[in-house]
């Protein structure tokens, strides 16, 4: 499947991607809200394609996302959005230069790799992949969500009032699925508020529901 959203270079960026993945839809919304256009490459993750030889030359730790652009290959959602923001945001706005900005983002990479991965996306990937339950998956969601809430009951976006940045990005997709994981958001007013602002950018791609979406 190619987007083509627009015309940049005579050579497509390539995702290795997985439709109910919320590491790849970050990618994916991302090259969307920067209107990059690229090919998508599905990997097979219930056949094991991700554990092949061919694609470990890619990632050695056997995991998607990955780009490649020309040359360049990067994988880790994290490092992807940091990657694309630095090449192709030319006003950054995604990631902004500002020393306490870029701390502050790095705060929420930081928890995009640790407590959403470990907490809300270990317990939607325990009912919709059937995978097993982190025994500490409930207490980091709970920490997790309850820190989110209060960070923005304070301004529009996690890092800044005025713009959304890549630790927005880095943070919305398994949020905004969390309750495909038994979670409910309904005591959580400013994360459904951050939500629904993310959707409405122009340009917002969402990501596939699974058939536990409305699990509550």
């Amino acid at each position: 499947m190619i987007n083509t959203a627009s015309t940049r270079s005579a050579e497509l960026i390539k995702l290795y991607d997985f439709d109910l993945s919320g590491h790849c839809h970050k990618v994916r919304l991302f090259l969307s809200l920067l209107d990059i256009p690229y090919e998508k490459i599905n990997v097979d993750l219930p056949n094991g394609e991700h554990k092949s030889n061919f694609f470990l030359k890619l990632n050695s730790f056997g995991q998607v996302p990955v780009i490649q652009d020309g040359d360049l290959t990067i994988a880790d959602s994290n490092a992807i959005l940091v990657y694309l923001a630095l090449k192709y945001d030319s006003l950054a706005l995604w990631l902004p230069a500002k020393p306490i900005i870029q701390a502050k983002i790095q705060r929420w990479l930081s928890a995009a790799a640790g407590p959403l991965a470990f907490g809300i996306a270990n317990l939607r990937a325990a009912r919709v992949f059937k995978r097993t339950v982190d025994s500490r998956a409930q207490e980091l969601s709970d920490r997790l969500l309850a820190s989110m809430n209060f960070e923005l009951s304070k301004s529009n976006f996690l890092c800044s009032d005025q713009h959304p940045t890549i630790a927005d990005i880095a943070m919305y997709s398994y949020i905004a699925h969390s309750p495909e994981g038994g979670i409910n958001l309904g005591q959580y007013e400013n994360i459904q508020a951050w939500i629904s602002k993310i959707e409405l950018l122009p340009r917002f791609q969402g990501m596939k529901k699974s058939p536990h979406h409305d699990a509550s």
